[in-house]
């Protein structure tokens, strides 16, 4: 009787994971392109809230990025989630607008920069124990270090037109920053309830 109520136990434990893995994937490639096109007609595309849609959309994928690497087991499940935003955001083009077609060069970077977020957590905190924010921390300077490292590469190279970019520089720089850490804060408070929850249970 144990060994099969075991055994339900972890198929219902695995679609779970499944679930948890799908609905994290549609919001890694949905948000980029759906909310930042909600943000520009609701507000306007002059207006304050849709110049800063890069903040709210990337906070939203950190956030992601971090609840995945916690929760999801196995690399082939978070892919999807390393890789969707940046391909969601360069097809969408309302974040970056004329810029979006030289994006395509850094989404490289990007999905580089995602995974070391996600191996962070993974190792540091999973793996390791070590405290939560040390791993944030660790993830949050990687990242930007891989993104905004490649853009100072392909800038010496003249891929980039000047008029865009300081621009751009701000966005791989400062802004990747921003919301890296605002995900890992919003992550956090959802990582808490978690632990609370299980604790309970």
């Amino acid at each position: 009787m144990e060994g099969i109520l075991n055994k339900t136990i972890y198929k219902f434990s695995e679609k779970l994971e499944i679930i948890q893995t799908v609905v994290i994937a549609a919001i890694a490639f949905l948000v980029p392109t759906f909310l930042a096109k909600l943000i520009t007609t609701v507000f306007g595309s002059g207006s304050t809230i849709a110049s800063n849609s890069q903040i709210i959309v990337g906070s939203i994928v950190n956030t992601a990025l971090v609840i995945s690497a916690i929760n999801l087991k196995g690399w082939k499940k978070i892919i999807g989630v390393v890789t969707m935003p940046s391909v969601s955001t360069v097809l969408g083009g309302y974040i970056f607008k004329t810029a979006s077609p030289y994006m395509v060069f850094m989404i490289p970077a990007i999905w580089l920069g995602n995974f070391a977020l996600i191996f962070a957590f993974k190792f540091l905190l999973l793996e390791k124990k070590h405290n939560y924010f040390l791993a944030g921390v660790v993830g949050i300077v990687v990242k930007v270090l891989i993104i905004f490292g490649f853009f100072e590469l392909l800038k010496i190279f003249g891929v980039f037109p000047p008029k865009l970019v300081s621009n751009l520089q701000t966005a791989m720089g400062t802004t990747q920053l921003i919301t890296a850490t605002i995900g890992v804060i919003i992550s956090y408070i959802v990582y808490k309830i978690e632990l609370s929850n299980n604790n309970e249970n």
